[in-house]
């Protein structure tokens, strides 16, 4: 690896995370550059490789708070939030600047800089504006800020994982609820694809919850150990059943969630992505037993391509935009493979240049600064008699 890491790394979720950027891509691809769904049906539901990175994030960043706190280990904001700044903002400063600086990448709206640097600008996005995909970035964002505080004052106070399960289950209930007002309050059926996307489909308000089912594991496996090892023993099991949860969310959602003459269904649109995310919930399950496939296999540059993943998320839809016309230009046809190879082969390549230039160098100085999220005892100096 090109930074250090503490951990063994875990075969399963590498392969699910370059799945989430891989689909991620092949949807852009066909928003931003062709308008051909060239890869199927995942060209018109790769939206969902998101949905996937959130229960990946909820899981991970789950884990790391949760586990120093039921350990008992002096869990640090300040250490957590550093070593989240040299981990996500680097990067981000780097596109954004990107973005704002070039005018081929400026979108008939660009939202005020103090939204940018405050991760505020999904509250009120709209399709077509500037730097549209760092809706998502926003939401793990505010997920970094606002979960550690709310797991300390709910472990400090009640002493019981048992809150944490109540909060997780009224979150979802409440999501599902939001989804369903703002749905209504803005044209029910009929709404319009830019209300969708704005009050809907990139606002923290109605798409919070899909990180619970990642804490929700989390939970599991620091404070209920018994259950999470006796769930980790049908590891295959798991993953059939996320599979066909996730098959499931995805026939819905292409054939049930805006139908010609109808419109825009409300049971898809309050609780498909609940489904979905449980299903990718599953899926992560089956990735940490080791009794399961999806565990046991190395896919080859499955690892690679999950290290890079945030470089590329971050820089893949800007290229998209700079390189459709002069690869049509240069007699490509961006409807085809042959383009499409193009692209793609140049998105991933500045993907790992930005990891390799700007988040190697940030994550090995985090790993001297900020090397964990809990402090260090102090050492124990033995008494000198006489």
């Amino acid at each position: 690896m090109s930074y250090p890491r503490s951990a063994q790394r875990l075969y399963g979720l590498d392969s699910l995370r370059a799945l989430a950027i891989i689909v991620v891509l092949i949807y852009h691809y066909r928003v931003v550059v062709s308008r051909e769904p060239l890869f199927g049906f995942m060209s018109e539901l790769g939206w969902a490789g998101v949905d996937l990175f959130f229960v990946l994030s909820g899981y991970l960043i789950g884990n790391q708070v949760l586990g120093a706190l039921a350990r008992n280990e002096d869990f640090s904001l300040r250490r957590f939030y550093a070593r989240r700044f040299f981990r996500t903002l680097p990067n981000y400063y780097v596109v954004l600047a990107l973005c704002l600086l070039v005018p081929a990448l400026n979108g008939k709206d660009t939202a005020p800089l103090w939204s940018f640097l405050s991760f505020t600008q999904n509250l009120a996005m709209r399709p077509g504006e500037t730097f549209t995909h760092s809706w998502s970035l926003c939401i793990e964002e505010q997920f970094y800020l606002l979960f550690p505080l709310a797991a300390l004052l709910l472990l400090r106070r009640f002493r019981s994982p048992l809150a944490g399960w109540v909060v997780l289950a009224v979150g979802s209930l409440a999501a599902m609820a939001l989804r369903m007002v703002m749905l209504e309050r803005h044209g029910g059926a009929d709404i319009g694809a830019l209300d969708y996307y704005q009050y809907i489909y990139y606002t923290s308000v109605t798409r919070f919850d899909e990180l619970l089912p990642g804490i929700a594991i989390a939970l599991l496996k620091n404070f209920h150990r018994d259950t999470f090892a006796r769930l980790l023993e049908h590891g295959q099991k798991l993953l059939l059943v996320g599979i066909a949860l996730v098959a499931f969310a995805f026939y819905g959602f292409q054939n049930y969630w805006y139908r010609g003459g109808i419109g825009v269904d409300t049971f898809w649109t309050t609780c498909g992505y609940s489904l979905l995310t449980w299903g990718f919930a599953l899926l992560v399950l089956s990735a940490l037993s080791p009794k399961s496939w999806l565990h046991r296999a190395r896919i080859p540059g499955a690892a690679s391509i999950a290290v890079w993943s945030y470089a590329l998320y971050l820089i893949h839809k800007p290229l998209f935009k700079l390189l459709k016309e002069p690869v049509g230009d240069a007699g490509f046809s961006v409807d085809g493979y042959a383009g499409m190879a193009i692209i793609l082969a140049v998105s991933i390549t500045a993907g790992w240049l930005l990891f390799r230039t700007v988040e190697t160098p940030f994550m090995r100085m985090r790993s001297r600064l900020v090397p964990s999220n809990v402090r260090a005892p102090a050492p124990v100096t033995a008494a000198v008699s006489g």
